[in-house]
């Protein structure tokens, strides 16, 4: 029998209107950021200062967002997330056109969102789950979410050019502000299957987590695989700019690349919601492997086109993969426990990002941008690569439509 599409159940259709609509406002903000920061002090460091206010209170509570996430009703906890990070956007958005920015309020306010992050990230993939339990719908579910993302990461940027000319930065903060409240207002009238978490301390439900992830082979492995991506892709935003401008053509070189990989996330999460490979984990992980190829060429400044190509099937790799992965783990990882696993996801993937970008500039200056570009693609290839030796990536079969099983510990489930 033909599973539902997704989009024909009221919860998802809520759930994805509400994310899609803050994910677009999330993807003007960035640009935004760095204009008005730099509009306001004209100073390097005062954009790191704001960006590190932001990243450090999300890495730090991550787990705990998780912990909240599952002991609490995670649509309950997405709201007010929703609503914290709309007043913050709000606030800086207000300061911002007020004429006369300071610099501490925009970046308490910034930490304020990134906290409010750290509970919000964790949530998705429980109410993924609990708004289509079907498996087969799952992997479309994931799949429409994903394609969300990289839809707003394509449009996201030209939106934020178009308000700053108009208006400036401070309207692509109101703007983000009105997407978290429709957004909550979306989630508040959603219900959302949950399973209910027993009781007892923080520190056993974090525990608990943590052992869920070790357990499972196939996910901590790939997570060191993801690890090593996300590092490595900090370090190619890092130096390929430079690469591109000064020895491949220009600043329109660098435009492209972009854009290349942006329509490459719409296709991969597009791929995703049909493909259905026997061992969709080991497929995905050798699919990110495919990173170090653009990697390679901005090491070797070899020809545009090449590149753009690279650093487009790179990225569809990547859209491959996000929405596969949710499914997988959604349908492996009880539901009692997916927020606090998925919480230890988005740790070990974004901590990765910031050494990343401390590190390029160093190698940079010490032996130009060819080697740690290089070795970069090395470490992505050989851990993306590796996860095949690991007999739980190779067991993981097809998405199936039972309900979720746990998986034994250092194995995978039947083959479908």
């Amino acid at each position: 029998m033909t599973p539902t599409h997704p989009l024909r159940l009221r919860g998802f259709r809520l759930l994805f209107a509400g994310r899609t609509l803050s994910l677009l406002g999330d993807g003007v903000v960035p640009a935004a950021l760095v204009i008005a920061v730099t509009r306001a002090t004209g100073d390097v460091s005062a954009l790191a200062l704001v960006l590190a206010c932001a990243m450090v209170p999300k890495l730090l509570l991550l787990p705990l967002g998780g912990v909240v996430a599952d002991r609490f009703d995670a649509r309950r906890v997405a709201v007010a997330a929703d609503l914290v990070r709309c007043a913050a956007q709000l606030f800086v958005g207000l300061e911002l056109l007020g004429g006369d920015p300071s610099l501490a309020p925009i970046a308490l306010a910034e930490a304020v969102g990134g906290t409010a992050s750290a509970f919000a990230m964790p949530t998705q993939s429980p109410l993924v789950a609990g708004t289509v339990t079907d498996g087969a719908a799952r992997q479309r579910a994931n799949s429409l979410m994903g394609v969300a993302n990289s839809a707003t990461r394509l449009c996201g940027p030209a939106l934020a050019a178009a308000l700053i000319w108009a208006a400036g930065p401070g309207l692509a903060f109101v703007l983000d502000a009105a997407s978290f409240a429709v957004s909550a207002a979306l989630l508040a009238v959603l219900r959302v299957e949950r399973t209910p978490l027993p009781r007892a301390s923080m520190l056993a439900d974090l525990k608990e987590g943590w052992t869920e992830v070790r357990s499972r082979d196939w996910y901590w492995t790939s997570l060191v695989a993801h690890a090593a991506w996300n590092g490595a892709a900090a370090v190619l935003t890092t130096l390929g700019p430079a690469v591109a401008i000064h020895r491949l053509g220009g600043e329109g070189v660098w435009f492209w690349v972009l854009e290349a990989g942006a329509i490459g996330l719409v296709l991969g999460s597009l791929l995703a919601a049909r493909a259905r490979p026997r061992r969709p984990v080991l497929v995905a992980n050798l699919g990110l492997a495919t990173y170090a190829l653009p990697l390679a060429l901005l090491a070797l400044a070899a020809p545009a086109p090449l590149l753009i190509v690279a650093y487009g099937l790179a990225l569809a790799a990547l859209g491959y993969l996000t929405p596969v992965w949710e499914t997988v783990v959604q349908q492996q990882v009880p539901p009692q426990a997916l927020a606090r696993v998925t919480s230890y996801d988005w740790l070990l993937s974004l901590a990765a990002m910031p050494a990343g970008y401390a590190l390029a500039p160093l190698a940079t200056g010490l032996w130009g941008p060819g080697l740690p570009l290089a070795v970069s693609a090395a470490l992505v290839a050989v851990a993306c690569l590796a996860t095949a030796a690991v007999p739980g990536v190779r067991a993981i079969g097809v998405v199936r439509t039972e309900p979720a099983v746990p998986v034994p510990a250092g194995g995978g489930a039947a083959k479908g």
